[in-house]
């Protein structure tokens, strides 16, 4: 399939800013104000007001005991900090231990307080605890750039949080506030700014994790829970970089059915794709897109990134019903294709669809927007 279309429309300098939070270079910030959760999709014409202010003065929690806590300090001039020591033109999609993680607790019936940065490192868990022996917790993706002039830019930190708080609600978790969610992830980018990779080698990854983490035996929600942060520098998704992927259709197993969790970003959603996708890869394929359960025929989601058909000017995706996960790169992707006179349209999609189309690709946190080359389905490609 071509991949060249689409792609060149969808510009990443279209999306609007007032969806960014930039980070001054090591001496000040440019704070963008989020905008205000109506549970809808809310895609503003009108630019959030922009506020000059310090870099945050300090990370620290003064009554902390743990030596493993970090205070943070904005440096005086526009020093920047150098880079780890890593070969960034060689930079998968791997996990690599990095300077800080961010924690934050409260028990059941609670609400979140004041987190801190603590060294990365391994945690303490009870072999009872809720997250370990029934599966309640969730987890966000979101990145960090770095641009040539310095700053540091986040990409829409505010709906990870609303999403969050949505699966919270539906996994009967308790969940920072979407100011304290937004202002833990600045803290843990600016204490591992180093692993920042320089502009067009990648990005920092930034994965905050709710877990219940009290101990519980009895199948109930924990008593107590932990918000944490990591970060992670990381290249490409796919090995195949921006080259176009190969995908199955998955026949037989399922991602997600009506009624269950497959719109919320949980754990176990993605443990029930790993025997597919491993298959799949043994094969010789990029990964496994899945249809819905119930006809078979329809198409949800890849593994782990939304799914959209181009045919003419028309760009079909499917639609939000409770088995999708409303990816947030899906939603900036519809936007900017309506900016630029795509007719976009949210509906149930045949896999007689998707073998007709003009062009597929995916996008996702993880994969941002990868080109689809082939479409392997019932042994035809």
């Amino acid at each position: 399939m071509e991949s060249g279309a689409i792609f060149a429309g969808l510009h990443q300098n279209l999306i609007p800013n007032h969806h960014r939070h930039q980070l001054g270079p090591s001496g000040s910030t440019t704070k963008l104000l989020p905008s205000v959760f109506s549970g809808k999709r809310h895609f503003s014409n009108n630019p959030f007001k922009l506020s000059n202010q310090s870099l945050f003065a300090c990370f620290s929690n003064n009554n902390s005991k743990n030596a493993n806590t970090l205070q943070v300090t904005s440096p005086a001039s526009d020093v920047k900090p150098e880079l780890a020591d890593i070969d960034w033109d060689n930079l998968g999609f791997g996990f690599m231990p990095t300077d800080y993680m961010y924690i934050m607790k409260c028990s059941q019936g609670e609400n979140f307080s004041k987190g801190e940065l603590q060294r990365f490192g391994n945690i303490e868990l009870s072999p009872s605890a809720g997250i370990l022996n029934y599966g309640q917790g969730l987890f966000e993706g979101l990145k960090a750039y770095r641009k040539y002039d310095g700053n540091i830019l986040l990409f829409r930190p505010e709906e990870n949080a609303f999403r969050l708080r949505m699966g919270a609600e539906r996994m009967c978790m308790p969940s920072p506030t979407v100011e304290q969610f937004v202002e833990a992830v600045k803290e843990t980018v600016l204490a591992n700014e180093r692993w920042i990779p320089p502009p067009g080698k990648g990005s920092l990854y930034i994965r905050p994790l709710l877990m219940g983490s009290g101990a519980v035996l009895g199948l109930a929600p924990a008593p107590e829970y932990t918000f944490l942060i990591y970060v992670s520098p990381v290249g490409n998704y796919f090995k195949e970089g921006l080259a176009p992927i190969h995908l199955i259709v998955e026949t037989e197993m399922h991602r997600a059915t009506p009624g269950g969790t497959g719109g919320v970003k949980t754990i176990g959603n993605y443990a029930a794709v790993l025997k597919a996708q491993s298959a799949a890869k043994a094969k010789g394929f990029s990964d496994v897109l899945y249809l819905d359960s119930a006809q078979k025929r329809y198409l949800e989601e890849v593994s782990s990134c939304n799914v959209f058909v181009v045919k003419g000017n028309v760009i079909s995706t499917p639609a939000i019903k409770g088995t999708i996960l409303p990816g947030i790169t899906r939603k900036s992707i519809i936007d900017v294709a309506i900016s630029q006179g795509y007719q976009v349209e949210e509906r149930l999609v045949t896999v007689e669809e998707l073998l007709d189309a003009d062009e597929v690709f995916c996008t996702g946190t993880a994969v941002v927007i990868s080109p689809v080359g082939s479409i392997t389905y019932l042994g035809k490609r």
